[in-house]
C-alpha cells in the first residue's frame, strides 16, 4: 500500500504590512490549493522569525500574499528552508541550494 503524502504551505500573512489581512489569507489558500499543497497558518502566539515556523512545520514553501509581507533579511532566511510563492504579483523563488560554491 502507497501513502500519499500531500506537501505542506506555511501561509504567512504579515499584518502590519496587509491592508487586507482577511483578503489576503484568502489569496494564500487559493493558492497553496491550485499548487496541491496542504496550509498550515503561523502561529500567532510564536515569537520565532517566519523561517523557524516554517522549518517546525516542515514545509516545503511559504506562501505569502505579496513580496513586502517579508523583510529582505527574513526573506534569506526563509530561501534556506523552503521555496517562496507570492500570490500578487505571482512570483516563484526556488529555496538556496544546499551545494555551497567557493565564491
Amino acid at each position: 500500500m502507497r501513502r500519499h503524502i500531500t506537501p505542506i504551505a506555511f501561509g504567512w500573512v504579515d499584518d502590519d504590512t496587509s491592508v487586507a489581512p482577511g483578503w489576503d489569507r484568502a489569496q494564500v489558500e487559493r493558492l497553496a490549493r491550485r499548487l496541491g499543497y496542504c496550509i498550515v497558518w503561523r502561529d500567532v502566539h510564536s515569537a520565532l522569525p517566519v523561517a523557524e515556523q516554517a522549518r517546525n512545520t516542515g514545509a516545503d514553501v511559504v506562501i505569502l500574499p505579496a513580496p513586502d509581507h517579508l523583510g529582505p533579511l527574513e526573506l534569506n532566511r526563509v530561501m534556506d528552508v523552503a521555496d517562496v510563492e507570492t500570490v500578487l504579483p505571482r512570483l516563484s523563488f526556488a529555496r538556496w541550494s544546499p551545494v555551497k560554491t567557493g565564491r
